[in-house]
């Protein structure tokens, strides 16, 4: 009975949003040009479905993530790894990625946009400098945060510095690799939106604003739920990875 009531309680939310949306629109608080009732949503979404104009949307800008998302997994791994292997490294370029960190990548675009114009490049770079630093932190937390009497059995069985890496500090900071992707792909979708609000000319956050130059808030937020559904699948995705990896410890991702 619980767990049928558990399972019920998130469509229950939504059926009060929408309950309350409708409300909303009926009593004429706000006009159908600010706020379109959920039918016209509905109907709108229906259409984009069945021309397949959304699915070409959502491709065009999952294609964008997943190559941003894995150039900043790779590079976060490698100085991550750098900071295990060769501490001295760390001097060199931790006051840099602490500088670009508190730098927000939209504010990059205009300049991105005078060198690399408004083609792939300057997507690609705003989606690696908004998922790099969750990655690479979580990475470097993991990495580092290996428990002590672990490599001292290492040394103990004379293990280089690359076979304690491999053998024993990778296998014990995957959660914490894995919450960082999880983490990571998050900040990619916020990014790939606001990218191709201003440099795009296909992707969902394209159409989003094209559909706000056309007068079509339907179409805006059935671009927002959208945006919203892709992003929830591919967060339960890593939640499940983690969850079926780490026997249910990770579910949330955090833990």
């Amino acid at each position: 009975m619980k767990k049928t009531i558990g399972r019920l309680c998130p469509i229950i939310g939504i059926l009060i949003i929408l309950c309350g949306w409708s409300l909303v629109c009926k009593l004429g608080i706000f006009s159908p040009y600010v706020l379109p009732t959920p039918e016209k949503v509905f109907n709108s979404s229906q259409k984009m479905l069945q021309s397949g104009e959304i699915f070409v949307d959502i491709a065009i800008s999952f294609g964008r993530v997943l190559k941003g998302f894995l150039i900043a997994f790779v590079l976060a791994f490698s100085l991550g790894m750098s900071r295990v292997l060769l501490p001295v490294a760390e001097k060199y370029y931790e006051y840099i990625l602490q500088f670009f960190r508190n730098v927000p990548p939209l504010s990059m675009i205009p300049l991105l946009i005078l060198w690399c114009g408004i083609g792939e490049t300057t997507k690609t770079v705003i989606i690696v400098l908004a998922s790099f630093f969750p990655m690479y932190l979580n990475i470097v937390k993991g990495f580092t945060g290996c428990d002590k009497r672990l490599l001292e059995v290492g040394d103990t069985f004379n293990y280089t510095r690359l076979e304690k890496f491999k053998s024993i500090v990778l296998p014990a900071a995957l959660p914490d690799i894995l919450v960082g992707m999880r983490i990571g792909m998050g900040y990619s979708w916020r990014a790939i939106i606001g990218a191709e609000m201003v440099a795009a000319s296909t992707g969902l956050g394209h159409m989003i604003l094209f559909a706000q130059q056309m007068s079509r808030t339907d179409k805006v937020i059935v671009g927002i739920f959208v945006i919203g559904i892709v992003g929830l699948v591919t967060d339960k995705i890593f939640g499940i990875v983690i969850k079926k990896l780490f026997k249910g410890t990770g579910e949330n991702g955090w833990n």
